[in-house]
C-alpha cells in the first residue's frame, strides 16, 4: 500500500467508539478504490498507519467482511473483495429504491415536504460558490432524506439504509468535481419540481436517471483508482 493510500492516525476524540471509526475509515478507503480489490491487508502496517493496537482493527474487520467488502483466508490474510462489478450492483440496487422512494412521494408529499426541498436546492445553489464540498454532501443527503420522509415509505427506506455504505463515499468522490455539483444541483431542482407537480413517473425516471448517471461516473473512479 503506497503513500497516497495512508491512512491518518486516529484522533483521540474517537477512542470511545474507535472500532466503528477504524471500520469506517477502512470502509471508505476500499470503496473510494485506494484500497483495491484483492489487494492484502496487513493488519499491523494498517494499525501502525491509525496509531492503535490491532485488536480495534480486527473487530473493525470482521464488520467489513459480514458486508462483503474483505475475505478472510485461513493462514492467508485478509483480501479486499470490493470491485467495480459490486460498486455496479451497489448503484443498481439504489437507483432501484430511490427511484420508487420518489415515486411515491410525489404522490404522498405534502406541502412542508416540497418547500423544504427548495430550500435546500436554495442552499445548494450557495454552496456552488462557496465551493463548500462537505457542506454539500450534507445538504445532498439532506434532500435525499427529506424524499424518503415524504414518500412514507418505510420497508423501502429501510432497504436503502443498507445502501448508506456505499453512498456517502459515492457522493465524496463524484462531488469533488465542479461539473458534476453543477449537475447534481439542476437534477435535484427537477425532482423536486416532479414531486411537487405530483408527477409519479416523471419523478421515477428522473431520480433513476440521476443515480445512475452519478454512480457511473463513481464507477469509473473506482475502476481507475
Amino acid at each position: 500500500m503506497g503513500s497516497d493510500n495512508a491512512l491518518l492516525p486516529v484522533a483521540p476524540v474517537f477512542l470511545k467508539s474507535l472500532r466503528d471509526h477504524v471500520y469506517g475509515l477502512v470502509r471508505d478507503a476500499i470503496l473510494s478504490g485506494r484500497l483495491k480489490s484483492g489487494e492484502k491487508l496487513n493488519e499491523r502496517h494498517l494499525a501502525g498507519q491509525l496509531g492503535i493496537s490491532t485488536t480495534p482493527l480486527k473487530e473493525a474487520l470482521r464488520v467489513l467482511e459480514a458486508e462483503g467488502l474483505v475475505r478472510s483466508e485461513p493462514r492467508r490474510g485478509i483480501y479486499v473483495t470490493f470491485n467495480a462489478g459490486q460498486a455496479e450492483e451497489m448503484m443498481l440496487a439504489r437507483a432501484a429504491l430511490e427511484s420508487m422512494i420518489a415515486r411515491q412521494a410525489a404522490k404522498r408529499a405534502k406541502h412542508e415536504d416540497v418547500a423544504l426541498m427548495r430550500e435546500l436546492i436554495v442552499e445548494m445553489r450557495a454552496g456552488l460558490e462557496t465551493v463548500d464540498v462537505l457542506q454539500l454532501i450534507a445538504l445532498n443527503e439532506r434532500f435525499h432524506n427529506v424524499i424518503h420522509e415524504a414518500s412514507g415509505c418505510g420497508y423501502l427506506r429501510r432497504l436503502q439504509g443498507g445502501q448508506s455504505i456505499y453512498t456517502h463515499t459515492a457522493r465524496l468522490s463524484v462531488l469533488s468535481e465542479e461539473r458534476e455539483r453543477f449537475l447534481a444541483v439542476e437534477e435535484h431542482e427537477a425532482i423536486a419540481n416532479a414531486i411537487a407537480d405530483r408527477d409519479p413517473d416523471l419523478a421515477e425516471r428522473l431520480m433513476r436517471d440521476h443515480v445512475i448517471r452519478s454512480g457511473e461516473k463513481h464507477l469509473i473512479r473506482v475502476s481507475q483508482a
